[in-house]
């Protein structure tokens, strides 16, 4: 075989490949778009890997949801969980100090809410899919480290929770979450086209 017909054969079967995962990609990731706008997330982010900052990170996380608890658990959705958040921005970013000085540490704590990026992530009975996703984003010193990540609206992470991802999704993307199984090729596609859109973003 020639090799302009071998190039032209590999050309063809990409662009296949591009449409068909386009075609797969477009329609669930619509679903998916849903999903993602109707989840307000909790992002930690450590100093750095080492143990010590990775045990700060999980005091922080536990003093958050504590406070978190009284400040979203009357949330009615996720818009209105954001609002929150941007309200008490103050008050969380005290807390995540207070944690960290209580524990002999002095790091400086950023406190931001907004757009942020996830990767696909499985749940105990529900996946999320990749995208960005309202958050309240908390990074400790220089944010080099390995992250904690959970959902607070609906209250799914929080200690007294009492919230399910099925109070914020009708019951097509209550199926799309739930089905782990069914839709694990789909979720993977859709982070790939995410992470391409993404990609041309920046």
């Amino acid at each position: 075989m020639k090799k302009h017909t071998i190039l032209k054969l590999i050309t063809s079967t990409g662009l296949a490949l591009a449409v068909a995962v386009t075609s797969v990609a477009v329609p669930f990731n619509r679903k998916c778009e849903n999903i993602r706008n109707s989840v307000f997330r909790l992002h930690i982010i450590a100093n750095s890997d080492s143990e010590v900052d990775q045990e700060l990170k999980l005091k922080v996380r536990d003093g958050m949801l504590d406070l978190a608890e009284n400040l979203f658990k009357d949330a009615a959705d996720h818009i209105e969980a954001k609002e929150i958040a941007e309200q008490n921005i103050g008050l969380l970013k005290q807390n995540a100090i207070e944690t960290l000085a209580k524990n002999g540490c002095s790091e400086d704590v950023s406190v931001t809410v907004g757009k942020a990026w996830f990767g696909t992530r499985e749940y105990d009975d529900f996946t999320l899919p990749a995208g960005e996703y309202d958050a309240l984003r908390i990074v400790i010193g220089e944010g080099e480290g390995k992250n904690w990540w959970c959902v607070m609206f609906p209250a799914v992470c929080l200690p007294a929770a009492k919230g399910d991802i099925e109070d914020a999704l009708d019951s097509a993307e209550t199926e799309i979450v739930k089905g782990k199984i069914k839709y694990k090729a789909a979720f993977k596609i859709v982070e790939i086209y995410e992470s391409v859109k993404r990609f041309f973003k920046k």
